[in-house]
């Protein structure tokens, strides 16, 4: 850093470093990892420990339940999004909130969203494992593409 004309201290400069966002792809949740058929062996550990795990979690934060108080869009978003994900528990209800309400925001006046919003949004997505269309179950009523879908 001295290169550049600034004088910090070592101390500072390693404590930036441990406190900047960490790039690239965050890991996916072990149950994701078990519904998409991602888990590898020699990465994540064994099969049965992960489901041990997973069912364990799952049992002490209980099912994800719809809220009482999401209303409009955040309604559809809670429908759309979170409903079909079936990987996600109980300890995952405030960001599914919090993005549902996001969703509802975006949706209801998309030119006045902030791009800071906009990348907290993609932060819970990123975050409930929903960004990948393959996550989702397709629906009859979803258009079919004529040349790529049999």
């Amino acid at each position: 850093m001295s290169g550049l004309g600034l004088n910090f201290p070592q101390w500072q400069i390693e404590k930036w470093k441990s406190t900047m966002a960490i790039r690239g792809k965050h890991p996916d949740s072990p149950n994701l990892r078990l519904i998409t058929g991602t888990h590898r062996k020699d990465r994540h550990g064994e099969i049965s420990a992960t489901k041990a795990s997973v069912r364990s979690a799952r049992k002490s934060f209980g099912n994800l339940e719809q809220p009482e108080g999401l209303k409009g869009e955040a309604l559809k978003a809670w429908k759309k999004f979170i409903a079909p994900a079936g990987w996600l528990d109980g300890s995952r209800e405030p960001s599914a909130i919090a993005f549902c309400e996001l969703w509802s925001e975006f949706r209801s006046n998309p030119s006045e969203f902030l791009a800071s919003k906009h990348a907290q949004l993609r932060g819970y997505m990123a975050d409930l494992g929903i960004t990948d269309e393959r996550n989702r179950p397709v629906r009859e009523e979803d258009e079919r593409d004529e040349f790529f879908d049999d």
